[in-house]
């Protein structure tokens, strides 16, 4: 088995691709140890003590290192960990866990039923132009929420953390929201 793996605008994120779907809906994102103890392979990544942050994508999995740890040293390290998961066709969740599928946070951004034209909006782009471009960086951007022309997504996988991060968000997303929904004033990270 070949996994590739590339890099990502995070210096401290690679991204890696099995060659096979690692989830088959949606995304999950384990920033801590504890939160990676539904997954066996999340749990196993974080195991290797230099691991901050594990990504499940579509056809990837994106792992974060801890500051100062050169990814010449982890990066065999992580990829013998991924060929032991997925030669062995493992489960990625452990059965008595929730589904793959990231739980929304909690947050205090309900959308105003007025809205509701406009948040379908603001949400279409983000799951056909922002989504996959973003994806295709080892990270994913989930919407929170649209309150007063403010748009609130949460930045996970490769995108958390990463010095671009910001630049990505204002220019390129929030002008893009701006261009095409006109109520946009402003686009925040929570």
């Amino acid at each position: 088995m070949l996994i590739e793996t590339e890099t990502t605008p995070n210096p401290a994120t690679l991204k890696f691709l099995p060659g096979r779907t690692v989830m088959d809906m949606g995304t999950r994102d384990f920033a801590t140890p504890e939160e990676a103890e539904s997954s066996p392979l999340a749990e196993a990544l974080f195991g290797l003590g230099d691991v901050t942050g594990v990504f499940f994508g579509h056809a990837f999995v994106s792992v974060t290192a801890a500051p100062g740890v050169a990814w010449a040293q982890l990066k065999p390290d992580v990829l013998n960990v991924l060929l032991d998961h997925f030669s062995a066709n493992m489960p990625l969740f452990k059965p008595a866990s929730a589904s793959g599928i990231a739980v929304p946070v909690e947050d205090n951004f309900a959308d105003d039923p007025a809205d509701a034209d406009i948040v379908d909006q603001i949400k279409d782009l983000i799951e056909t132009r922002v989504r996959p471009a973003v994806a295709s960086d080892g990270g994913d951007i989930v919407y929170r929420g649209f309150r007063e022309g403010k748009v609130y997504l949460q930045l996970q996988g490769a995108c958390s953390g990463c010095p671009s991060s910001s630049a990505t968000l204002k220019g390129g997303i929030e002008s893009l929201l701006k261009y095409y929904v006109p109520e946009v004033t402003e686009v925040l990270a929570v």
